[in-house]
């Protein structure tokens, strides 16, 4: 009798983690799909880094624009230009220009073209708290790496129920930092100039040039 109230203990308990997994992966399906519905994004952001054990605590706001695998970021006084081929770094302060190929960046590394929808492979997912904030119902999932070397521990995805739009997202690292992402602003389809993704260089005259391939 106490072996079958056991199976039947852990058949429950697989048939609900399996139940709140699809229920998770439903609810990032949506998201994808509403992301890969626009011709371009737009997002204003608060950028939050945080290890209490090494008393650092960083906060910055950046934007970046998105269309397909193209993007501009702006953050920490540094624009990073990816024509879908070439990754360029302008750094007005330094007044250097890095150019790269995008794939020279860590492959874990959640990037501009990645981040609505890095979560299609690599994870488990699992429904974490729903929040109010601000009047907005923002349910959080759980993203584990299924990869036991990632350096990430879990990310946290918010996501507003009713835009199907991300909210936030917190990443936790097992050496204890904490890096959050906070949409403050987010919009779609905006006509957008034809040369937004491409590197003039005649605007970085005298600047240092490092071309790393």
């Amino acid at each position: 009798m106490k072996i079958k109230s056991i199976i039947l203990s852990i058949l429950i308990t697989v048939s609900f983690n399996a139940l709140a997994q699809n229920k998770a992966k439903a609810l990032l399906n949506q998201v994808s799909q509403k992301a890969k519905s626009y011709k371009n994004v737009s997002i204003e952001f608060k950028y939050v880094l945080e290890n209490t054990a090494e008393k650092i605590k960083q906060e910055t706001k950046g934007d970046v624009i998105m269309e397909g695998e193209k993007y501009k970021l702006n953050i920490l006084g540094v624009t990073r230009l990816f024509d879908g081929k070439k990754l360029y770094s302008i750094s007005t302060e330094d007044e250097e220009v890095t150019i790269s190929s995008d794939k020279d960046n860590d492959e874990g590394a959640i990037t501009p073209s990645k981040m609505l929808s890095f979560y299609e492979d690599g994870y488990t997912y699992a429904m974490d708290i729903e929040q109010n904030i601000n009047g907005r119902k923002i349910q959080l999932v759980k993203l584990t790496p299924i990869d036991s070397k990632s350096e990430i521990k879990y990310i946290l995805l918010g996501i507003d129920t009713q835009t199907k739009h991300i909210y936030n997202l917190m990443q936790i690292g097992k050496n204890g930092t904490k890096t959050t992402l906070t949409v403050n602003s987010f919009k779609t389809n905006e006509p957008l100039s034809k040369s937004l993704f491409t590197f003039d260089a005649n605007k970085y005259k005298g600047y240092y040039i490092n071309k790393l391939n």
